[in-house]
């Protein structure tokens, strides 16, 4: 069983740890009464299941021994805006894997995967949400070439 526990700090700011002491700050805007010091409770939900999704993903590219540099994923959420609760109706989610010489078809059953399988965080999402994915490739630097970073100097 996993134990959260969520604590008021001020306005509209909360505290979330988990038991070995990881910290989440949620916080709403200034328009809200809030202060904008952290992340909204929704916005932290994206990261869940795009840490969620991730890390499946990750996984899964390892043991398919894909070459993978990075992974980043990029994840946008449309709210309804005609009743409450203000639930997401439209999630996209679009990965962009680095790395030398990955299988677009791996990475795309990956993904497949996690959607269907895999991701607990995604498989909370109701049929009334909408899940669009997409993927780019990044060809990175073959194994054994040093690295260059953005001012030309050797990593």
């Amino acid at each position: 069983m996993d134990t959260v526990v969520v604590r008021w700090t001020a306005n509209r700011q909360f505290v979330g740890w988990d038991s070995e002491g990881h910290t989440v700050v949620m916080d709403a805007t200034p328009a809200s009464s809030g202060e904008g010091a952290g992340m909204r409770p929704l916005q932290v939900f994206l990261c869940g299941l795009a840490g969620c999704t991730g890390m499946d993903v990750v996984s899964i590219l390892e043991k398919k021994r894909q070459d993978v540099r990075g992974v980043e994923i990029v994840v946008e959420g449309t709210q309804r805006e005609d009743e409450y609760p203000k639930i997401y109706v439209d999630v996209h989610l679009h990965y962009r894997v680095t790395g030398y010489a990955v299988s677009p078809a791996a990475v795309e059953r990956a993904i497949e995967l996690s959607e269907h399988k895999y991701c607990s965080v995604g498989g909370m999402l109701g049929p009334q949400v909408t899940v669009r994915t997409s993927f780019e490739v990044v060809e990175a630097a073959p194994p054994g070439t040093p690295s260059i970073d953005r001012r030309g100097q050797r990593a």
